[in-house]
């Protein structure tokens, strides 16, 4: 009895500690199998490429607006509003020296010549010259309203003088005595020596300048800062001939001696 005792007690030892044995091979085979994944794991992670990281990036001023397709010639864009710049047009005033309602014919000769009408032929053909060279000129009369405050870029008052010096020759230029801008003045003065004697051959006479000439009622008429001058074109005696003959080259004298002044 004491025997098969024993022999039940060590049966029973020997199963528990099968089954323990069994028991730590299955937890053993389930270590190795959790270490064999996690290996498997890692190596697959490895072996992929690296993946680019997401960084944000500040929206710039390409990457917010729709992108524009350039053409070779592109149109011209024209602002609104804003105004054509334009190239200012010189204003001259012409003034025919007795011309005008009054009926002052100015130096007379014995024959009839009158001064007035030399002065109004070359003046008329000034003011046209100078408007189909794009100037705004206009015609004065002596005593014109308009002298008032005047303000023009030039006024050339055009005269001849008489002929009771019958071998007097030549043509003069004056400005006013107490001028406002007398260097500008002067230019005026020496363009229209200049210009005029070289067109019409007709020589410098300045030493005859009167204080009328210097005193010109319409100097005393005229904005201060008009440029002014007045023309005695010749005498009507001795250059008759190219006073009432001529009154198309006088002209271009006179606008050639403005054009020197305007232009300069």
């Amino acid at each position: 009895m004491a025997k098969q005792g024993r022999r039940r007690t060590n049966k029973a030892l020997r199963r528990r500690t099968i089954g323990r044995l069994a028991g730590q091979f299955q937890i053993g085979l389930l270590v190795i199998a959790a270490a064999v994944a996690v290996l498997l794991v890692f190596a697959a992670r490895r072996s992929e490429p690296p993946q680019a990281t997401a960084t944000t990036v500040p929206p710039t001023a390409s990457s917010t607006r729709p992108a524009t397709t350039r053409t070779a010639n592109p149109e011209p864009t024209h602002v609104v509003g804003r105004a054509t710049p334009t190239t200012k047009v010189s204003r001259v005033g012409i003034l025919a020296g007795h011309y005008g309602p009054e009926n002052d014919p100015g130096a007379v000769c014995p024959d009839g010549l009158r001064e007035v009408d030399i002065n109004l032929a070359v003046a008329e053909r000034v003011v046209t010259a100078l408007q189909q060279r794009g100037y705004e000129a206009e015609l004065l009369e002596e005593y014109d309203d308009r002298l008032n405050g005047y303000q023009a870029d030039a006024l050339l008052s055009i005269h001849s003088d008489a002929c009771d010096i019958p071998e007097a020759s030549g043509f003069k230029v004056a400005r006013v005595s107490f001028s406002a801008i007398p260097e500008i003045e002067d230019v005026l003065v020496e363009c229209l020596y200049q210009e005029y004697g070289r067109i019409t051959g007709l020589s410098r006479h300045d030493y005859s300048i009167t204080p009328d000439m210097h005193g010109y009622h319409a100097f005393l008429k005229i904005h201060p800062e008009t440029p002014g001058a007045i023309i005695e074109m010749g005498f009507m005696g001795a250059d008759r001939y190219i006073l009432v003959n001529r009154p198309e080259l006088l002209a271009e004298g006179i606008v050639q001696g403005l054009l020197c002044f305007l232009q300069r």
